[in-house]
């Protein structure tokens, strides 16, 4: 359904540093980078981006905003979170099942340092 996601940013230099960091245990790469832009995907086609906001003001994270991205285990879930912590972003739910009962899948939330959601998960993981 989704096409694309874009989170605006207030410093590239940062925000691609964290991306960079927290991507590459998920298996997402780089794969376009301009001036006010940088994409992200698993292949050749970004369908993740940060930029700078086009109106020129400063970019806001929307309260109750959530972005999910699929991990490949819980061992990539356990170094998405690490990367985030250690790239400036904080945590807003540790590594582990989700729900702790039923562990039907494995979760971790961060926020960047500009403020945005996003949640690594491992679904059904063995």
């Amino acid at each position: 359904m989704l096409a694309n996601v874009i989170f605006g940013v207030r410093d590239m230099k940062r925000a691609t540093s964290f991306y960079d960091a927290i991507f590459t245990p998920l298996g997402y790469k780089r794969v376009s980078t301009g001036e006010k832009f940088t994409g992200y995907g698993p292949a050749e086609k970004a369908n993740f981006f940060i930029c700078m906001p086009r109106n020129g003001q400063p970019a806001t994270a929307g309260n109750g905003t959530q972005v999910t991205v699929s991990a490949p285990d819980t061992a990539a879930v356990d170094k998405f979170h690490k990367a985030a912590l250690a790239s400036g972003g904080t945590c807003e739910g540790a590594p582990g099942y989700r729900p702790p009962e039923k562990k039907t899948s494995y979760a971790a939330y961060v926020r960047d340092p500009d403020g945005n959601k996003v949640m690594a998960v491992c679904s059904n993981p063995k």
